[in-house]
């Protein structure tokens, strides 16, 4: 291994290598980035902070490796190696001759206005990119190491420490940082019992760690996630929900709860997770005045980032309202198309019959369950369904989110047995009525493609013979305001 006996002055190896290159130099709090062409290199600062340690090259060396090995897992094009700076202080050069002056890792430069945040601001965003990134941050959650019990990552002392040191740092003014503070203690202490458990259970595992936003992004038509924290194992060995709650937070912040509920149940519908919802409102606190402190730290122009950052803390402090919605309709109906949007615009959490169907079965949501030889459409199988929705929605509901169940609820036993679950809460009913002309339903189920639903032509004409209409008794529980009516050839659900 090169090494050189003592490490140049940072920042002039940084502005003599961003002359020789051409490239733009961009300074951090702990780093220097250097914009050249196509590519980018980023020098880490000689710094010795309380949350990291980059005063020796071989600690800078380190976790340069360390960025590349972390980041290839969610942005494998992005990151392409550690470059080493060679030469001269007055003359420095990529990977030549000689010692070495200074690493760099180097990253693949991505085009302006691919950034989450740039583009939620252009109005670009899609739901699509929130989609993908929903199944990519639960692909990678379930396949992420899983911490060792006796490291003590994530564990409720932790958790406790560092959401009131961020409190601390986010500045807030006197009555809401005694809220903020009595909350954060309260939720700390009822959370304790949930956080060991899922420690427990292997849901503390090595994560992102900082997914706010500006570190997400979207190239090749694909998205992606970069610039996860490399240098403190604390802080990316967190419970699967933390690091998912970290865009959900920035989302909300931004004004786009839609996003942020979109994002979430997407997640959920790929993990099935739902047993870490009581944590989530913590969890978004806790980031909100994260990024709070960073905003408040950058100075003079920063002053808006951190009030919208305490705001939407002090936002999810609020106590939930939860309410029980239940789909009433055929396959092909338009169930999941409007409840989408119900779950975008109340905030809701939906569970998905079609998902939990197969979820019950060992089945991924995109699995084909005639593959396996399974019908997922007998009456057995239903009843299953139907007994698992209510379990789940009761924790949804317990958890302080409305829960919407996307099932056809054809039969009236199934319906009263809803109705009896959101009585048993003291939550307000309703019912999203569906529905659509026989043929337009056929149509629809012959152009279904990549849905979780596998519902055909010969399960719809069971169902309409089985189907018992809504009694009077019933209707006062329709949803009096309409949504969205899927068109006749849109989404066969």
């Amino acid at each position: 291994m090169d090494t050189a006996a003592s490490s140049p002055p940072g920042e002039a190896l940084a502005r003599a290598l961003a002359r020789t290159l051409g490239a733009e130099l961009i300074e951090t709090h702990i780093s220097w980035v250097l914009l050249a062409g196509e590519h980018a290199y980023k020098l880490k600062k000689p710094v010795r902070l309380p949350f990291v340690d980059y005063g020796t090259l071989e600690a800078r060396r380190h976790f340069c490796e360390e960025e590349v090995r972390l980041n290839r897992r969610l942005a494998p094009s992005l990151y392409l190696g550690v470059a080493r700076i060679t030469g001269s202080l007055a003359a420095p050069e990529l990977d030549g001759a000689g010692p070495v002056l200074e690493y760099a890792v180097r990253m693949r430069r991505f085009p302006p206005g691919a950034l989450f945040s740039e583009q939620l601001e252009a109005g670009s965003l899609r739901g699509a990119d929130i989609d993908k990134l929903a199944g990519l941050l639960a692909h990678f959650h379930d396949g992420a190491p899983a911490a060792a019990p006796a490291d003590g990552f994530a564990s409720a002392p932790y958790r406790r420490r560092v959401a009131l040191a961020a409190l601390d740092g986010a500045a807030a003014e006197p009555p809401a940082r005694a809220r903020l503070r009595n909350w954060l203690e309260a939720a700390a202490t009822e959370l304790a019992p949930l956080w060991n458990a899922r420690a427990s259970q292997g849901r503390v595992r090595e994560c992102h760690g900082d997914l706010h936003l500006d570190n997400l992004v979207r190239i090749d038509g694909e998205v992606a996630a970069f610039d996860c924290i490399e240098f403190d194992p604390a802080l990316r060995f967190i419970d699967v929900l933390d690091d998912l709650a970290f865009t959900v937070m920035d989302f909300s912040a931004h004004g786009r709860h839609d996003f942020a509920f979109r994002l979430l149940n997407g997640w959920l519908d790929h993990t099935g997770d739902h047993v870490a919802l009581p944590s989530l409102r913590f969890s978004v606190v806790y980031r909100a005045l994260v990024r709070a402190q960073v905003a408040r730290l950058r100075g003079a122009g920063h002053e808006a980032a951190a009030r919208r950052y305490l705001d939407s803390a002090l936002a999810w402090m609020r106590p939930g309202q939860p309410r029980l919605y239940i789909t009433h309709g055929l396959p092909g109906s338009g169930k999941t198309y409007r409840s989408q949007r119900l779950l975008e615009s109340e905030g809701a959490i939906r569970l998905r019959s079609d998902v939990e169907r197969k979820r019950l079965f060992g089945l991924a949501m995109l699995d084909d369950s005639r593959a396996h030889g399974l019908d997922l459409y007998g009456q057995d199988a239903t009843s299953r369904t139907y007994a698992h929705l209510f379990d789940t929605a009761r924790e949804v509901l317990r958890a302080g989110y409305p829960a919407i169940i996307d099932a056809a609820f054809l039969r009236r036993d199934e319906r009263a047995q809803a109705q009896t679950l959101a009585r048993e809460l003291a939550v307000p009913f309703f019912i999203l009525h569906c529905e659509a002309p026989t043929e337009v339903l056929r149509q629809r189920l012959l152009a279904r493609r990549g849905d979780a639903s596998e519902a055909d032509v010969t399960v719809l004409e069971r169902l309409q013979t089985a189907a018992a209409p809504l009694e009077a008794a019933e209707l006062q529980f329709v949803l009096a305001t309409p949504l969205d009516t899927p068109p006749a050839d849109g989404p066969p659900r």
